[in-house]
């Protein structure tokens, strides 16, 4: 896995870094683990637009990836690395003892080939699925389950990985990519490693149409538009927002206001908040 840079012959690949794909070794997903599934655009089920600059794009189908990893025992074969449009990670096809095929999550180091397996009993390898309580300690986890039985749901991204801190009675702290340090059921599966194509962070766009491809719209500065459009606009030339802080197009307070509810009942398994980052780090813009 690496990166790939290009001539500046077009203003497009002066700045342009893809992936090399060179892990890839199948570009044809698997028949039976592919289904359509309509894409929303950002509108709600009236045909409203209730999330911007969403739509178009290039045709996906989607890949049926495993995230609960539930045949345990049963001995897979890594048979294929592939690509998924539906994610930044890449998926590994598993060929099962049995004859069953599906896709993981691709986790780094895993080859075509070797062998993955899942359980309470599996070895502590690279790419097998194991109940927390019997992973251990310091050990680099993903897809990690919230609920048992519910499949994996946290640390899904490429290059992500979760560490095992400490086990205490029905609970193991998990210090997660975000810096929080969080409590979850010792039933609950992850999988061992860090999830592949991590140099996924350095790559660059390079052009406004790849970013149309993915199916992203244009975006536009609130302070370029008039004030009947939004709370930012209007003024001479290049005016300040008039605000004591930036807000939405509907006057709700925007970029590091904290939105999570303060008697959320799930705040109890959350031993340390994340580390807090400024808007400049976190790139924000004005909205």
């Amino acid at each position: 896995m690496g990166i790939r840079t290009f001539r500046p012959y077009t203003p497009g690949t002066r700045t342009r870094v893809v992936s090399d794909y060179s892990e890839i070794t199948r570009r044809e997903p698997e028949k039976g683990l592919v289904v359509s599934r309509h894409r929303r655009k950002g509108r709600n089920n009236r045909g409203v637009i209730t999330c911007r600059h969403r739509g178009g794009g290039h045709k996906r189908v989607y890949r049926l990836v495993d995230f609960r990893r539930d045949k345990h025992g049963v001995v897979a074969r890594v048979a294929a690395i592939q690509y998924d449009p539906n994610r930044n990670a890449r998926i590994a096809l598993l060929y099962y003892s049995d004859g069953e095929k599906r896709y993981i999550l691709h986790p780094a180091g895993l080859e075509v080939g070797q062998k993955v397996v899942s359980g309470p009993d599996a070895p502590i390898e690279t790419g097998n699925a194991l109940p927390l309580s019997a992973i251990p300690l310091g050990s680099s986890v993903h897809n990690v389950e919230l609920y048992a039985g519910r499949g994996g749901q946290m640390v899904r991204t490429a290059g992500a990985s979760a560490q095992v801190m400490a086990k205490e009675g029905d609970y193991v702290a998990l210090k997660l990519p975000s810096t929080e340090v969080r409590l979850v059921r010792r039933e609950c599966y992850a999988t061992l490693g860090e999830v592949g194509n991590a140099e996924v962070r350095n790559t660059s766009l390079g052009k406004a149409g790849r970013k149309r491809w993915l199916g992203r719209r244009p975006e536009v500065r609130g302070s370029v538009m008039n004030p009947c459009d939004h709370p930012h606009g209007g003024g001479e030339g290049r005016a300040p927002i008039g605000r004591s802080g930036p807000v939405t197009p509907w006057g709700k307070p925007a970029l590091g206001l904290k939105t999570r509810k303060r008697n959320k009942p799930s705040n109890r398994f959350v031993l340390r908040k994340r580390r807090r980052t400024s808007k400049r780090s976190r790139g924000g813009r004005d909205s």
